[in-house]
C-alpha cells in the first residue's frame, strides 16, 4: 500500500505536484486547481495544528469499517467524496488560493511536515482515532485523489 511514510511514495507525490500548472483543468468537481492545492495543503496543516474538529458521519457504515475501507482496500478514492466543512474551498472555507507557484510551494512544505511528523495527531473528523501508519496512509490517498482530479 502507498504511504506518505515510504520515501519512494512521498517523492512520487512531490513529483506530481510539481507538474501542476496555474491552467490545469478539474476532470471531476468544482474546484479550480489553484483552490485544489490550497485545499490539499490545509489538510496537511490542520491535524498538526491540533485544532478539534467535531466528527462528522457521511455513511451508515460503523466508523471503524468506513476506515478500513477506505484506507486498506486496493481502490481508487472516488469522486464525490465529501470535503469537511472547515477545509471547502467552495464554500469559501480554507486558505484563499494567491499565487499559484507561491501555493504549490506552500503545499510541498506542508507535506514534507505531514510526512515528517512523529508526534500525535488528533482524531480524524470523519475515521476518529488514527495511528501514524494509517495518517500517512490517509495523506497519500488524499493527495492522489486531488492529482487524479486534475489529471495528475
Amino acid at each position: 500500500m502507498k504511504t506518505l511514510s515510504s520515501p519512494g511514495d512521498l517523492v512520487t507525490i512531490r513529483n506530481r505536484i510539481a507538474l501542476l500548472g496555474p491552467t490545469d483543468t478539474h476532470l471531476w468537481g468544482s474546484m479550480s486547481v489553484q483552490q485544489m492545492v490550497c485545499h490539499v495543503s490545509d489538510s496537511f496543516t490542520f491535524p498538526l495544528s491540533h485544532h478539534p474538529v467535531a466528527p462528522i458521519r457521511i455513511t451508515r457504515l460503523p466508523v471503524p469499517i468506513l476506515k478500513w475501507f477506505a484506507l486498506c482496500v486496493p481502490m481508487k478514492w472516488p469522486p464525490g467524496v465529501p470535503t469537511l466543512p472547515i477545509l471547502d474551498q467552495q464554500a469559501g472555507a480554507g486558505t484563499p488560493p494567491a499565487d499559484f507557484a507561491a501555493d504549490r510551494a506552500t503545499l510541498l512544505a506542508a507535506l514534507d511536515r505531514f510526512a515528517a511528523h512523529t508526534g500525535p495527531l488528533p482524531r480524524h473528523p470523519i475515521f476518529g482515532t488514527m495511528t501514524r501508519a494509517e495518517w500517512m496512509r490517509w495523506g497519500y490517498l488524499h493527495t492522489d485523489h486531488h492529482l487524479r482530479q486534475f489529471g495528475r
